[in-house]
């Protein structure tokens, strides 16, 4: 009987030591931290994302970080095969906007629960507080990790640490040393999925507004490189939201690389120029006898108003009747371009998934076997893979573990 350990107890770990078991080895399964499952327990704000219903050819174009690496580790097992699984378990799964899958109950816990009840019954061996403290290789060749001061003997090892995106769940990088140390190579370190800070103090002013609907273009050294339509917030160092942690990845790398980041927002992206200006003289024939600024109630909530104002150099004071032709075409021009000056993502502990990671050059796509050192396995986070938010991330992890750990039982 095959005797492997998986190092780190999150869904890719999980998964694979439950494949591992189901395959006939002998697996023990190590989470350095005192439970399983600690960053599963808050995704999709604590109701679990498992998934999506986009096919395997969705699901690599929402992965931007190699996602065609995982093309036939998705095609092994697909979000099709992952509702099933925990439907198998007994978590019935529901669909939300966007092909989102979540458990009926929104509960990330039940989901915790099924898959530890699912590994007793395989009699995986579960430690947790075990921190593995190194990963042993003769001709490169694994057959061992060191644990609590001792040496346990392993026919394969699958290393499952996670990536350096919320340290407090465990995912402190431990892979990406282990690798280095097996031989890897592992690719520049970058949050994904964050928050990004902002020049302007005036977001201390909005924090907490809430934008829908609004188009925001990634301009790098005044040239638009990336853009996304919906939802975004104001926080009290710059911004959030879906939209913003989408572009947040590429923000990251041009940062990296020293270009100059500006955000372009424009606030009314269902008109034209034309029909914004018309709004706005209705508006301005409506509360003829008031200043601007309270002319502008019904366009735009309060909070954004003297911030719009200010940086389309209008006086918030001004009479609606005082206002000329070319400051109402600044008006327009500033409502379909607001201009935020990006300086830093937030630190990479506040990400919720890791861009980089061991080169996915160096692993077999099919089974997930490293190819520097045999006997190893390398998934989830700790591979240089990371999508959008939706539940692509932890499809990468669900079809990575599955894989490995179906190849290392072999």
């Amino acid at each position: 009987m095959k005797k492997i350990i998986v190092i780190g107890g999150g869904a890719a770990g999980i998964m694979a030591a439950i494949v591992a078991a189901q395959n006939g080895a002998q697996v023990t399964l190590l989470e350095k931290t005192n439970r399983l499952g600690r960053k599963l327990s808050i995704t999709g704000k604590g109701r679990c994302n498992l998934t999506n219903t986009a096919d395997v050819a969705e699901v690599v174009k929402n992965l931007p970080g190699n996602g065609k690496f995982l093309f036939s580790a998705l095609k092994s097992f697909s979000p099709a095969d992952t509702v099933n699984f925990f439907e198998s378990l007994s978590v019935k799964t529901k669909v939300e906007r966007g092909g989102r899958i979540f458990p009926e109950s929104d509960d990330a816990h039940e989901v915790i629960d099924a898959l530890t009840k699912k590994l007793a019954l395989l009699g995986v061996e579960v430690k947790t507080n075990s921190p593995v403290k190194g990963i042993f290789a003769e001709q490169h060749k694994i057959n061992g990790v060191l644990v609590d001061g001792k040496k346990i003997s392993v026919d394969a090892v699958i290393l499952a640490t996670g990536g350096a995106s919320y340290p407090a769940t465990g995912s402190t990088g431990d892979g990406f040393k282990f690798a280095r140390r097996l031989g890897h190579t592992v690719t520049e370190i970058l949050p994904a999925l964050v928050p990004l800070e902002t020049e302007e103090t005036f977001v201390k002013d909005l924090q907490g507004l809430s934008l829908k609907n609004v188009h925001v273009k990634l301009l790098a050294d005044g040239k638009s490189v990336a853009e996304q339509f919906g939802e975004m917030l104001f926080t009290h160092f710059g911004v959030s939201g879906p939209i913003i942690l989408t572009l947040s990845r590429q923000a990251a790398q041009l940062l990296h690389a020293g270009k100059f980041l500006e955000l372009e927002i424009n606030l009314k992206p269902a008109l034209t120029p034309e029909q914004l200006d018309a709004r706005i003289l209705r508006d301005f024939d409506k509360f003829k006898r008031k200043s601007i600024k309270n002319a502008l109630i019904e366009l735009l909530p309060a909070k954004l108003i003297p911030v719009v104002l200010d940086a389309a150099f209008i006086d918030e004071d001004k009479r609606v009747d005082e206002i000329t032709v070319a400051e109402r075409r600044r008006l327009v021009e500033t409502l379909r371009g607001l201009l935020l000056t990006v300086t830093k993502t937030r630190p990479i502990d506040e990400a919720i998934v890791t861009a980089g990671g061991v080169d996915v050059k160096e692993i077999d796509p099919k089974t997930m076997r490293s190819k520097v050192v045999e006997n190893l396995f390398v998934v989830g986070e700790v591979l240089d893979v990371d999508g959008f938010t939706g539940g692509f991330n932890l499809q990468a992890a669900w079809s990575t573990g599955f894989v490995a750990g179906t190849a290392a039982a072999q």
